[in-house]
């Protein structure tokens, strides 16, 4: 819906549109008043007995991973022991339970509101009927997934990543060690940059602070009469209304802020002078951490580029853009974040932006057809089934599959010319579309370059299926040997180089597994297709026990037997199942 032009025009579509507002604010703040109780006892209780009930034994088990890991040095073990692991594990479950009080709280309050808000969004029908309805046992169900996630974190993201930590062998052949001829250096520049940074950068931000008061309140306003930015979207006008009150609030917490961050942009100095072994650099970093702040501020506020201050080299090799890299990894805790600009935010505008969601889904239905091709083929075997059933679980199927995808994908990419990456044949990612959350950066990025690489590659057709065999198979040398796709190539440099993207496509795949997010929504998108297909077959509901793959397998091999009009293979598939 395009905004009206003209002041009258504005104001008047304001002031028809605000009873409106004030209404579904009050009915949604009412809905999050009752909920917001039950919300907050479900997270707070569920979190606090995974966290405390486990607490024991992630200590022990990160105690003997630390020690038992390959890439630390004996005085790195020891600091990390004595120092390090007892205050993690103090304020671990402080922090956990604190987070998920005031987190539950938040969101049996908040989440009400918005669906609220959401209700009357054109496009949906019945809106009456969901203004009352919505965000009521969508909100229960939500924070049961969130205990669920939490609990995925603590039982299954942990111990993957301690599992690396411990095995993982050292860079090199160097493990990371603790030089302690540096120590005393880097301690003294950390000191000397919190005495001069902190109270500069206090200075910088309260002299900078009425000019963003002032211009914040001048953009709000300007977007409130002409119905723009903030004010554009039915969802977020009681917000962005609440804002202009708050906005003084918003400043004086931004400069606390920058106040508290400069404690450890000024402290940084001491991770740089260890770093270069030099504490001439620990003391560049200390001139320069002021100029690194006063640019980036003034280009969250539109002012005049440049900075007063000088900014000294602080490393020993280093270009000019790796200088903008590093400088702006060290403000990223800041309260001045840099926001998109207006320009940019009305063109993207115009692009249908993925949800994360919507990736996981089309990835997902991707495993679902591939897995089918796959056991008939005889590729993937009764004992990688076997073993997703499992406690341990199957690394051909939790990693090899989802990988599998994802280099088909980089296949097709590659071949089509494609700006960005096919999913599927219905879903491409570029850096235009792709979700905005940041974590999305971690995986996209990478994977862009390795479809370019594949790209410079040129492979033939063998090579692209031994690509895709060392991927699914996870390296496995006696399964490669005996699997029926092509050859290894002859070249030891372009087989050398397949297994390099192989291991760099099966470690994004691994990180990526380790998000609760992709497990849950896995496991509820394969049971929720078997439950389809217990009541369209009249069969027993499948235990829990079993696992998402060996449904999925029985899935599509019912609907095989299914097409073909065999009923009687399709009771051998499912009885040949259960046997294994």
């Amino acid at each position: 819906m395009e905004p009206p032009t003209g002041f009258s025009a504005s104001l008047l579509s304001f002031i028809r549109f605000l009873p409106f507002f004030i209404g579904l604010l009050l009915l949604g703040t009412t809905k999050g008043i009752l909920f917001c109780p039950l919300i907050c006892l479900i997270i707070a209780t569920g979190n606090t007995a995974i966290i405390l009930g486990l607490w024991i034994v992630h200590a022990v088990w990160t105690y003997y991973c630390v020690v038992r890991a390959k890439q630390f040095g004996p005085i790195l073990k020891l600091v990390i022991g004595l120092c390090v692991l007892p205050v993690l594990l103090v304020v671990y479950p402080i922090v956990g339970i604190l987070g998920s009080i005031v987190g539950g709280a938040a969101y049996g309050f908040l989440s009400p509101i918005f669906a609220t808000l959401e209700a009357v969004e054109e496009g949906k029908d019945d809106k009456f009927y969901h203004c009352f309805i919505d965000g009521t046992w969508s909100t229960v169900e939500k924070s049961c997934m969130v205990v669920r996630d939490v609990n995925d974190v603590c039982f299954h993201s942990y111990f993957s990543v301690m599992d690396d930590l411990r095995q993982k062998g050292p860079p090199n052949a160097k493990y990371y060690e603790i030089r302690l001829l540096y120590i005393p250096g880097a301690l003294i520049a950390a000191v000397i940059g919190i005495i001069v940074d902190l109270p500069i950068i206090s200075f910088v931000a309260l002299c900078k602070g009425p000019y963003m008061l002032f211009k914040g309140w001048h953009r709000l306003f300007h977007d409130l009469v002409g119905r723009e930015g903030p004010f554009l979207e039915t969802i977020c006008v009681p917000f962005a209304g609440l804002a202009i009150l708050l906005w003084p609030l918003a400043v004086a917490g931004a400069i606390l802020a920058s106040m508290l961050t400069s404690f450890f942009l000024g402290a940084y100095a001491g991770i740089v002078a260890y770093q270069e072994s030099s504490f001439l650099f620990g003391l560049s970093y200390v001139v320069a951490a002021l100029a690194i702040y006063d640019e980036y501020s003034n280009d969250i506020l539109d002012m005049p580029e440049g900075s007063c201050f000088p900014r000294p080299q602080f490393r020993k090799e280093v270009d000019t853009s790796q200088r903008t890299s590093n400088s702006n990894s060290v403000l990223r805790p800041s309260s001045f974040r840099k926001a998109p600009s207006r320009t940019s935010s009305m063109k993207n505008n115009n692009i249908a932006e993925l949800k994360s969601f919507e990736l996981l889904d089309a990835l997902f239905k991707e495993c679902f057809r591939v897995g089918e091709k796959l056991v008939s083929e005889g590729i993937i075997t009764r004992k990688d089934i076997k073993e997703a059933n499992s406690g341990n679980g199957s690394r051909v199927i939790s990693i090899g599959l989802p990988a599998y995808c994802l280099v088909q994908g980089l296949l097709r990419s590659a071949k089509l010319n494609s700006v960005g990456i096919m999913i599927s044949d219905e879903t491409e990612l570029t850096t235009s579309n792709r979700p905005r959350e940041t974590f999305f950066d971690w995986f996209v990025n990478p994977l862009l370059i390795i479809k370019e690489q594949i790209k410079a590659e040129n492979l033939s057709v063998s090579e692209e299926d031994y690509l895709c065999k060392l991927v699914l198979l996870s390296g496995d040398a006696d399964r490669l040997k005996n699997s029926s796709v092509g050859p290894a190539p002859e070249s030891e440099v372009k087989r050398a180089e397949l297994e390099a993207l192989a291991r760099r496509l099966q470690g994004i795949t691994k990180s990526m597994s380790r998000f609760p997010t992709f497990k849950r929504r896995f496991d509820d998108l394969v049971r929720s297709l078997s439950d389809d297909l217990t009541e369209i077959h009249g069969g027993p509901i499948m235990t829990r026990s079993k696992s998402a793959f060996a449904r999925l397998i029985s899935l599509k091999s019912f609907k095989g037997t299914r097409a073909n009009g065999s009923a009687q293979g399709s009771q051998h598939v499912a009885k040949d199942l259960e046997n294994s």
